[in-house]
């Protein structure tokens, strides 16, 4: 008797060191391994209670290895060591080794809180029809229900609510349970009702009904009672029902009000959410970090940078000791208000001066760069990134495909994949757009495939990208279909087309296009008028294009940008009408800038009026003195007229200030690989081969009744010399090239960085007829498509 005494009055001993471990944090795990250690060592075998206990703190403790060997050597598991070690495996995400455990327990030993902690692990790891079907089988089991029972399965529902008979089928057997007055499955119960009306399956529109009849008739509610349902109402978009609810509450719950707040912002109505943020100062409700992140995002949405100022001024001076993970979010919020409005050094400074930063921290001031067109530092910042999601390589990628990096772009893209992660259709569409830049038409059909094999063959952003990638490459066809094919198109998509018709030559389809889309009711924007405006101009629609501009702000409120009135400008000069051109110079609200005065120059350079054109460019180098664009043309312009020495004064002046002319250069894809020529090419290992194809070509061309034209020579030489400069332009160089190597009957296509100079032009044409095959060029403004000894721009380039 006397030994027994002594075996309870140890193991009480152990009982209470390991009560003791439960309440020590971080070190409850260290403790709880030193008791059982001593426990070991002594010889002591404990049973029951301790044992469920040393699991209880290793499940706790997140040390489930070590909670399954104690479990494994237990000679007869009980329920309560099961139970704990289901719930632990669930919390962690492993449901494959609770569910193992479940099964594997005996029906006679099963009780209501061993099926409850199974029916919540599933529901909190997403899987609702497996809490559902657990759930029926407790029932069948006899295995009554509790608060808890109904509480889960109610949550594990409201993941796959989308028929109102399954949540009326739920409220009869919470009714008939006997908890239908409990708060908490109430609560879940209107969650249910509420996530079900949000379905896109669910047509009735009596669930928030019943939701409000379930909240009327609560005996008591707490916050997450009130906040479910205004969240119910703002999701199903009755913003008005939400208010007059918020409006009605007695007590001053701030979970509420931020709902509200957030709702607000969520549908665009920040004056709103910024009222609801002015009224909780009124009646002192507790401001806490989702108050202050939803009106800050108001403010960045708005563009109401002061007002977004005086918030952070407040909070600063009102909130002393925020935690850390309060002002997290909050100055995520503010990098993101910050970067929108402009203010990217004030973004990285609140950056720079945080203590704790997340992933969302990272991708915000990530996004800062890009915004702000800062790629150098956005891709140091994103090298320095040591954790990556899916929305950091997206960010990134686009950031390249848009600012020109088109390779660096793809190259991105590949190592993305190759370190395990999948890309979304985002990341698909910024390499797409990094295909259009380089005019990687092969890349671009792989990735098309790949999109297609990945499901995404229906999402709008790939959609457009390929639009606009197709058009890029050339192949306007393929552009066309797609986006007659697309399930759904938006303004981007109309955009993009009316975009590639007018690049290829086909303006009048383009402003077709532009009045079909009005008649579909999509309402156009600041890009739509300057595709319009680029397609006018490339057709030489004078008329048309002057209507559209005037349209913008009388039709449609769009106030014309400086982008808007260069276009305009373009127009005007192209068509040789420098007296209108100067009138609208004249007229417009702000001072000319540089792309106005460059439009200017580049008109005068195709008319050849050089009074005109000398005064555009006097005003260009005032703006931007180290732009070589203004140089050459002006060169380009004295050397037409056969002022050379003019021509030399300019280059002179060049160089004096450092400035280096962009070489020209042309590139062609044939068999996946880029092949690039620069101007009088020597380094391409075929470019001999070349000058002799091209040499004969030449002859067969002259039968053709092609002459060089010399005017294009910008340099004093023999005749003879300028014929043999011509030949050497990067752009012919690159059509010999596909001519030598593409199959018979492919079609050819070059991209150049400049202008395509008027010889070249008149060659290609040449070219096309005598090779019987359509060659595309795509110079810095628009696409030539050469058939049969014609070009798609009708000579108007």
């Amino acid at each position: 008797m006397k030994d027994a005494d002594c075996v309870r009055k140890i193991a009480n001993l152990y009982a209470s060191q390991l009560q003791l471990c439960h309440s020590r944090g971080s070190v409850s795990f260290s403790l709880a391994r030193t008791v059982h250690g001593h426990m070991i060592s002594s010889g002591f075998k404990p049973h029951g209670h301790i044992l469920n206990r040393l699991i209880d703190i290793y499940c706790k403790s997140s040390k489930l290895i070590y909670a399954r060997k104690l479990f494994d050597e237990i000679p007869h598991q009980d329920i309560v060591a099961r139970t704990t070690l289901v719930a632990a495996y669930s919390a962690s995400g492993d449901q494959k080794k609770a569910l193992a455990i479940f099964s594997t327990t005996p029906l006679n030993v099963r009780d209501t809180v061993f099926y409850n902690a199974m029916i919540t692990g599933h529901s909190r790891n997403n899987d609702g029809h497996a809490a559902i079907e657990l759930f029926r089988c407790m029932l069948r089991d006899d295995i009554r229900p509790d608060n808890f029972t109904f509480t889960s399965i109610l949550s594990a529902l409201s993941l796959i609510a989308d028929d109102e008979r399954h949540c009326m089928q739920m409220h009869c057997a919470v009714v008939k349970s006997g908890t239908g007055l409990v708060t908490s499955v109430l609560n879940a119960l209107v969650s249910v009702y509420v996530k079900c009306a949000s379905s896109p399956l669910v047509l009735s529109s009596s669930l928030m009904d019943a939701a409000r009849k379930v909240f009327d008739e609560m005996p008591v509610r707490d916050e997450l009672s009130w906040t479910t349902m205004i969240t119910g109402y703002v999701k199903n978009d009755d913003l008005d029902a939400a208010r007059k609810f918020l409006d009605g509450m007695n007590e001053k719950l701030p979970v509420a009000w931020n709902a509200m707040i957030s709702g607000y912002v969520h549908h665009e109505f920040y004056r709103e959410a910024l009222e609801i943020f002015r009224k909780m100062l009124q009646l002192r409700i507790q401001l806490d970090g989702f108050t202050y992140t939803g009106v800050i995002s108001a403010c960045a949405n708005a563009g109401f940078f002061q007002l977004g100022k005086q918030v952070h001024a407040y909070l600063l001076r009102t909130e002393a000791n925020p935690t850390l993970d309060y002002f997290l979010s909050v100055n995520n919020a503010l990098i993101s208000f910050y970067s929108k409005c402009g203010k990217i050094d004030e973004a990285c400074d609140i950056f720079n001066k945080m203590q704790v930063r997340d992933l969302v921290s990272w991708n915000a001031i990530l996004s800062a760069y890009v915004s702000a067109g800062r790629i150098e530092e956005a891709k140091s910042h994103f090298h320095n990134m040591r954790e990556k999601n899916l929305l950091t390589w997206t960010v990134m990628i686009s950031a390249l495909a848009q600012n020109g990096f088109g390779e660096e772009g793809l190259k991105l893209f590949s190592k993305m994949k190759l370190e395990g992660l999948e890309p979304c259709d985002y990341a698909f569409a910024g390499a797409i757009t990094s295909c259009a830049v380089l005019g990687a038409l092969e890349n671009g059909r792989q990735l098309h495939g790949q999109l297609v094999r990945y499901g995404f063959e229906a999402s709008l952003s790939t959609g457009n990208a390929l639009i606009t990638m197709y058009a890029r490459c050339g192949v306007f066809e393929a552009a066309n279909c797609l986006f007659h094919t697309m399930p759904y198109v938006d303004s981007v998509s109309w955009n993009a087309m009316i975009a590639a018709l007018g690049q290829h030559g086909h303006g009048a389809q383009a402003i077709e296009h532009y009045e079909q889309m009005l008649k579909e009711g999509i309402l156009p924007d600041r890009i739509t008028f300057l595709t319009v405006l680029s397609a006018c101009s490339h057709a030489g629609l004078v008329e048309d294009g002057r209507r559209y501009f005037d349209s913008m702000h009388k039709h449609y409120g769009i106030t014309p940008g400086e982008d808007h009135y260069a276009r305009v400008i373009d127009l005007l000069c192209r068509a040789g009408r420098f007296s209108e051109a100067k009138d609208v110079i004249e007229s417009m609200p702000f001072k000319p800038g540089a792309p106005i005065w460059e439009a200017f120059l580049a008109g005068c350079r195709i008319h050849g009026n050089l009074d005109l054109g000398i005064q555009a460019a006097e005003r260009l180098f005032e703006m931007i003195p180290q732009h070589d664009g203004t140089y050459i043309l002006l060169s380009n312009m004295y050397s037409a007229l056969g002022r050379w020495d003019d021509a030399a004064k300019v280059r002179k002046l060049m160089r004096d200030r450092g400035i280096k002319k962009e070489p020209a250069c042309s590139w062609i894809e044939v068999e996946s690989k880029f092949h690039v020529f620069l101007v009088d090419d020597t380094v391409h290992p075929e470019v001999q081969e070349i000058y002799n194809y091209l040499k004969q070509l030449v002859l067969d061309m002259r039968k053709l009744g092609y002459v060089p034209d010399t005017k294009f020579v910008l340099h004093d030489m023999e005749s003879d010399q300028k014929e043999y400069a011509l030949t050497t332009h990067s752009e012919k160089l690159a059509v010999v090239f596909g001519l030598m190597k593409l199959p018979h009957g492919a079609t050819i296509r070059v991209f150049k960085n400049l202008r395509i100079c008027g010889d070249c032009h008149n060659a290609i044409k040449i070219m096309s007829k005598l090779a019987g095959r359509e060659i595309v060029v795509r110079d810095g403004k628009r696409f030539h498509h050469f058939r049969n000894g014609e070009c798609s721009c009708g000579d108007y380039w």
